[in-house]
């Protein structure tokens, strides 16, 4: 069969020259022959299908490492890696347009002088943590005050002061002085601290702890938005106008195969590695937090709960409970009594938070 020359090669594949000779160097495409006297590279015309699948994976930004190991799988197994490959750049595309949200929302927000006809708002809130009914501690830490409302959950054997270092570490922004044009620093801040309390955690309890980490989530009250940031599988509810709302996204293994198409949410949650967080506060974790802006409004209720309630409890159940019970202090005893109610197989910590109108 007569081979075809780099430049006809090049042309029918649609890439360059530069592009082959680049790809044989990395092992990815190589020729059938290279002339021993010219050292021209021969190709042959059925290494056209990979070369050509090699160009759209590249026009699909594709890293080479990748399209190298997506060339040595069969059709079934290809279709997957490219599928996982393009749920990946969509979440991270997601990520990116969450905090442009928040740039755009930040450097447009200008802290309100408020007008007659604008009713002051705030918060009205309660926390309650509990370390259910088969853990012998609680590694769960809840908290809600007049700006900051937070839920962590710890993990391994640093699990509770991980999560009470990292609370503890967003506490400074309990305060009325944060200038409208500086949030997004604040906030960032205040993450970089909290990564450093659960470091120092680790680092003090020893080589033992190694793996102790915790998620982190929690919200800010400005006085008309609430800033979020959220690391891990802990989650956040919006009740609005009767309809319940998850407005954070699970940091799992599993929430990421669900992405990817692999799992069905279904099956998602009776799956072994439910738990399984990829990001988190915690030593080697990828702590990127999600951050963005909700307007508030008169009347929403917000939910921040640790996996411990969401796994056990139902969406109908919280809905129900969040709409029927008035005070928060009453709603987060009611919330705790379900998941234990269910068997309380995990630490369980809820927040519940009002947005009301203020008395003058």
């Amino acid at each position: 069969m007569e081979l075809l020359t780099i430049g006809t090669f090049a042309k029918a594949s649609r890439l360059s020259p530069k592009a082959l000779r680049l790809y044989d160097e990395l092992g990815l495409l190589t020729p059938a022959r290279v002339d021993p006297v010219t050292g021209y590279r021969l190709y042959a015309p059925e290494q056209l299908d990979q070369a050509r699948l090699v160009a759209w994976l590249r026009r699909l930004g594709m890293p080479l490492a990748r399209i190298q190991q997506v060339c040595t799988l069969g059709a079934g197994a290809a279709v997957e890696e490219i599928r996982a490959f393009w749920a990946q750049v969509e979440a991270d595309t997601a990520a990116r347009r969450d905090l442009a949200s928040f740039l755009i929302d930040h450097l447009s927000w200008k802290d309100p002088a408020m007008s007659p006809t604008t009713k002051p708002l705030g918060i009205r809130y309660a926390a309650l943590s509990d370390p259910g009914l088969v853990r012998e501690s609680n590694q769960d830490t809840a908290y809600a005050g007049s700006r900051l409302l937070a839920v962590a959950d710890g993990f391994g054997s640093g699990g509770a002061p991980a999560s009470a270092a990292a609370v503890d570490a967003l506490k400074s922004l309990e305060t009325d002085s944060i200038p409208a044009d500086d949030l997004l620093n604040v906030l960032e801040a205040a993450i970089d601290q909290a990564k450093q309390a659960v470091h120092g955690i680790s680092g003090a309890l020893g080589p033992s702890s190694e793996n102790a980490g915790t998620t982190l989530t929690a919200m800010l009250w400005t006085g008309s938005q609430l800033a979020l940031v959220h690391i891990g599988d802990s989650r956040v509810y919006l009740l609005r106008d009767g309809e319940l709302f998850q407005i954070t996204h699970d940091h799992t293994m599993v929430q990421a195969m669900v992405d990817e198409g692999r799992l069905s949410p279904e099956e998602a949650t009776s799956h072994p590695q439910r738990s399984l967080l990829i990001r988190a506060l915690g030593q080697g974790a990828d702590s990127t937090p999600d951050m963005r802006l909700h307007d508030a409004q008169q009347g929403d209720r917000y939910l921040l709960c640790s996996d411990g309630l969401s796994t056990v409890v139902s969406t109908e159940e919280l809905h129900e409970v969040l709409s029927d019970i008035r005070e928060p202090e009453q709603a987060v005893h009611e919330l705790i009594a379900l998941a234990n109610g269910s068997g309380g197989p995990d630490n369980v910590s809820c927040v519940v938070a009002d947005v009301v109108e203020l008395r003058q």
